[in-house]
């Protein structure tokens, strides 16, 4: 029996519970060359908080997640013991190097993951505006359709180019995303590609490019335009144009 009919028969065996088991894989690994700063962009402090401690905190306070699994740089790993006993972190499990690339940093942190787990929520750890209720939404989406993605729908009319920038393309808008993270898939389906990507030499832009390759279906979840990613100097600025907002509302 293939890998993909050895899913589909769990899956089969499935329970409509209201709660599953799940585990977060938090991507800290990042070096954030773009930043231009010796620190790296997980490390940045956004309004008196490191912008990786942000992420970690709005999944430690999720009562859709049950462990935290964190993948960082080596010169990093021992701050996040800290980071525990500063922030009260309880549910961050093991934090393990990060590899060369997204897939072999998330490979690593899957070795760690319960035995109890049933779903994996992927987190850029320099998307530090996520919040309580995208990760609600777009967990309990993963348990109804098995895949689901934070996104949001594209402002923008989008072009797709030739390699010498000539437009070769013009999409539907109105079918445009842009995909963001979490990332939550049921656990034997993601395991499932991860692993058969790795086998077959494929590297994906994000966890759902993987997933997609072993003919799955994701649900898009409309997260809003917030949940931004830290990867230049105006996107901090920008985080905390937004974080000002938050507070004063």
């Amino acid at each position: 029996m293939s890998l993909v009919n050895n899913v589909l028969h769990a899956l089969a065996r499935r329970t409509d519970k209201k709660k599953h088991f799940t585990s977060a894989i938090i991507l800290a690994a990042g070096s954030g060359s773009r930043m231009g700063t010796k620190t790296t962009k997980q490390m940045l402090v956004l309004e008196g908080i490191p912008v990786v401690v942000r992420s970690i905190s709005a999944f430690e306070k999720s009562e859709y997640i049950d462990e935290i699994i964190i993948a960082a740089r080596e010169e990093e790993m021992a701050s996040y013991k800290r980071f525990s006993e500063e922030y009260g972190f309880c549910k961050v499990k093991a934090v393990v190097k990060g590899g060369d690339t997204r897939q072999e940093s998330v490979f690593r942190a899957l070795r760690k993951l319960s035995t109890a787990c049933e779903y994996i929520a992927i987190h850029d750890g320099a998307r530090p505006l996520v919040t309580g209720e995208n990760i609600a939404d777009t967990v309990k989406a993963a348990y109804k359709y098995n895949c689901a993605c934070a996104a949001y729908p594209a402002k923008d009319t989008v072009k797709l180019a030739s390699a010498l920038g000539y437009i070769e393309q013009t999409p539907d808008r109105s079918r445009v995303w842009c995909a963001l993270t979490p990332q939550v898939f049921r656990a034997e389906i993601y395991r499932a590609a991860a692993y058969t990507a790795k086998k077959d030499g494929v590297i994906g832009t994000d966890d759902c490019s993987l997933v997609e390759g072993l003919g799955f279906r994701i649900k898009l979840i409309d997260c809003g335009y917030e949940n931004i990613k830290i990867t230049t100097q105006d996107d901090l600025v920008h985080a905390q144009a937004i974080l000002q907002k938050r507070s004063a509302q």
